[in-house]
């Protein structure tokens, strides 16, 4: 899966040379609602453009959403040989990939991600989708696009929530990676960020996706590393949306990653100490996902969806240790109420 990704220092200039490789006979944009006005006005100079505008936040991440860009993009005559730049963040890459992966059997598209958890994850290794009856991202293709264009300067439109969201797939990068990159992640005050620091530790973030993709492109073995706190944090996000208490990705794959992280301690080895550093770093973080013992059969026949599962079996991504990477590892539902309670 060969994506180009660029490290921006001047966005009119990388998206020009962008939209120059793929030499369109038809250009779209896709935003949502918030992008439309924070971040359409610092590209519109660069491209002219059909501007496909989408609601905003996870719950416009649907199949009529989808429709609607396909009716959007059929109505603009759009043909094969056309490209499609999603502006927004992970819903928008997500869906606008999908959408453009699946119209007319596939058109080109550029990512250009405007939030921290779409840089450093969503627009970065070719998965697009929507979520459908509930389930988070149930509906998708594997798809790159033909560049991700990453700019930094698209932060300044976000508040500090949106912030965090994203610095949890960092955190989870740098569990994946090495000792030094996590205490680097775990020492950074996300609070009152260094943005030019920041911009080094996006980049470094970024390269650590790359090399997990581009080893295993389909999600067939280590990929599957990168999925650490997802299993459960994509069941707390399942939950919330039915209980209509969405909660932002990231938070769920923060507290997701200290539950597992603790089936990490019990089942792998991972050092306790360094589980409490990262459990004491979420909670001041990202605060804590309320729940009860009444909702654990919920939460546990959800993580039964997840993608990674086979013939029913939980399948968890864990740790040995940072950088220990144990992929399809299984846990009773015994050991996973057990992990629920450390949560609690």
């Amino acid at each position: 899966m060969n994506q180009n990704i660029i490290i921006s220092r001047n966005l009119h200039a990388d998206l020009s040379a962008a939209i120059g490789r793929v030499q369109p006979d038809r250009l779209f944009v896709l935003t949502d609602t918030t992008t439309r006005d924070l971040c359409w006005p610092l590209i519109r100079e660069s491209c002219d453009a059909t501007l496909i505008t989408i609601g905003a936040t996870d719950e416009a991440k649907t199949l009529d959403s989808l429709a609607s860009v396909w009716t959007a993009l059929g109505d603009g005559g759009a043909t094969r040989h056309s490209l499609l730049i999603n502006l927004g963040g992970g819903m928008v890459t997500d869906l606008g990939g999908f959408a453009a992966s699946t119209f007319k059997r596939g058109i080109a598209y550029i990512n250009i991600p405007t939030t921290l958890l779409a840089m450093v994850d969503a627009s970065v290794g070719g998965k697009t989708g929507i979520n459908f009856r509930g389930l988070k991202n149930e509906i998708g293709v594997f798809s790159a696009a033909s560049s991700v264009i990453l700019d930094t300067q698209f932060l300044h439109t976000l508040d500090s929530e949106n912030i965090r969201s994203g610095y949890a797939e960092m955190l989870k990068h740098g569990l994946i990676s090495d000792e030094t990159m996590l205490t680097e992640l775990l020492g950074f005050d996300i609070f009152h960020p260094d943005f030019v620091h920041l911009k080094e530790m996006v980049a470094k973030s970024v390269k650590v996706k790359e090399r997990v993709v581009a080893e295993d492109p389909l999600e067939q073995g280590l990929r599957k590393a990168l999925n650490l706190g997802h299993t459960v944090g994509h069941a707390f996000e399942s939950l919330a949306l039915a209980e209509n208490r969405t909660v932002l990705h990231g938070y769920a794959v923060a507290w997701g990653l200290v539950c597992e992280l603790y089936l990490s301690a019990t089942r792998c080895g991972f050092p306790a100490e360094r589980l409490h550093q990262v459990a004491q770093f979420v909670k001041e973080t990202y605060g804590h996902f309320a729940f009860t013992c009444r909702e654990y059969d919920r939460l546990y026949e959800l993580m039964t969806h997840d993608k990674k599962n086979s013939a029913g079996i939980i399948n968890f991504t864990l740790l040995g240790g940072v950088g220990d990477i144990r992929i399809n590892q299984q846990a009773s539902r015994d050991d996973i109420f057990e992990m629920l309670d450390y949560y609690q």
